[in-house]
C-alpha cells in the first residue's frame, strides 16, 4: 500500500513508530508535515507538498494536535475529497479537539462523566460551582491536551477567581467536578476500530493531580473490566474515531469518561503493556483500504 502519515515531525516517537511498522509490513510510507500542504481547488480537488503534486495514496494516516488542528484537518478533509481512506475522519478529529462539544456527545449517548458545566458569563460562577458540587473543582480549557489548560480549584474563592481570569481573557472552560477518590489516577484505553487492544493505568506526579505522562506522571499495564472496556468502546464510537485514547477515572459510581483523545501517545501505552500498537494500527489501515 501507499500510505501518508501526517504529522509535523518525522521524529516524533509515534510518527517514527508508524511509519517502521508500516515499512515492516511492506508499504511505502510518506511523512507529510500539514503544514507544508497545498491545497488546490478546481474541477477536481488535488493535493500538494513542496511544490509537488503528490500521489495517490491508499490510506491517511493523521496525527494532528491541536496546535496545527485548522489547517491540518482542511488537508485531511482534502484527501477524503479525493476518496482517500482516513484512519479517523476529520470530523471525528475536530469533534474530539472541542472538549465541549464531545461533552455534548457524550452527554446525549448518557457517557457517564464526571459533573460538568459551561457559561460564557464570567458573572455565572457560583452558578457553575453549585453544579458541579463546589470545590475542589477541576477547570478545563475547551481546547487543550496532555493536561495543559487543567488546572485543580480546591476553595470557592480560588476557583472563582480562575473562572473570571479565564473568561476575562475570552477563554472558553469547562468546570468540571472533581472525582477525590480516583487518587491522582486515570485509565488509558487504547481502542482500534472497536477493540480496545492495549490499557494502562497511569499516576499523576507527586503533588500533580493530573496524571498524563508528558506531564510527569507514571503508568502500568492494567486488565480493564468487562463495563471498563465496554465504556470505552461506546465512547470511541460516540465520537466517531476509529482509533482514540479513552481516559477514564474510577469512581464510587463506576467508570467516568473524561476525555477520548483523537491523536493518542504510543510510547507510553507500548512500553508498559508490550502490545505493538502501531502495527495494529497499520494492520486497521491495512483492512481499512
Amino acid at each position: 500500500m501507499n500510505i501518508a502519515i501526517l504529522s509535523r515531525n518525522a521524529e516524533i516517537h509515534s510518527t517514527a513508530r508508524l511509519a517502521d511498522a508500516a515499512r515492516a509490513r511492506g508499504h511505502h510510507v510518506d511523512i507529510l508535515n500539514p503544514l507544508a500542504v497545498t491545497l488546490e481547488f478546481g474541477d477536481v480537488p488535488r493535493v500538494h507538498y513542496r511544490g509537488l503534486q503528490l500521489p495517490a495514496y491508499d490510506v491517511v494516516v493523521p496525527r494532528i494536535g491541536a496546535s496545527i488542528s485548522l489547517y491540518g484537518l482542511a488537508v485531511l478533509r482534502q484527501f477524503e475529497l479525493l476518496g482517500t481512506k482516513t484512519l479517523n475522519a476529520s470530523a471525528a478529529i475536530a469533534r474530539a479537539q472541542d472538549k465541549l462539544l464531545s461533552t455534548q456527545c457524550l452527554a446525549q449517548h448518557h457517557i457517564p462523566m464526571p459533573a460538568t458545566a459551561f457559561a460564557h458569563d464570567a458573572g455565572e460562577s457560583d452558578h457553575l460551582l453549585r453544579l458541579v458540587g463546589g470545590a475542589p473543582a477541576i477547570v478545563k480549557l475547551v481546547e487543550g491536551t496532555q493536561g495543559v489548560g487543567v488546572v485543580l480549584g480546591e476553595t470557592e474563592k480560588s476557583l472563582r477567581s480562575m473562572i473570571e481570569a479565564f473568561r476575562g481573557a475570552r477563554v472558553d472552560i469547562l468546570v468540571q467536578q472533581f472525582i477525590e477518590e480516583a487518587g491522582a489516577k486515570d485509565l488509558r484505553a487504547f481502542v482500534i476500530r472497536g477493540e480496545v487492544i492495549a490499557a494502562m493505568e497511569r499516576s499523576g506526579a507527586a503533588g500533580d493531580f493530573r496524571s498524563n505522562l508528558h506531564r510527569g506522571g507514571s503508568a502500568q499495564a492494567i486488565t480493564l473490566t468487562a463495563d471498563e472496556q465496554a465504556l470505552a468502546l461506546q465512547a470511541a464510537s460516540v465520537i466517531g474515531l476509529d482509533v482514540a485514547g479513552v481516559d477514564m477515572l474510577r469512581s464510587k459510581r463506576g467508570a467516568l469518561v473524561i476525555e477520548v483523545n483523537a491523536s493518542p501517545g504510543l510510547e507510553g501505552i507500548e512500553a508498559v503493556s508490550g502490545v505493538d500498537v502501531a502495527g495494529a494500527m497499520i494492520a486497521a489501515a491495512e483492512t481499512l483500504a
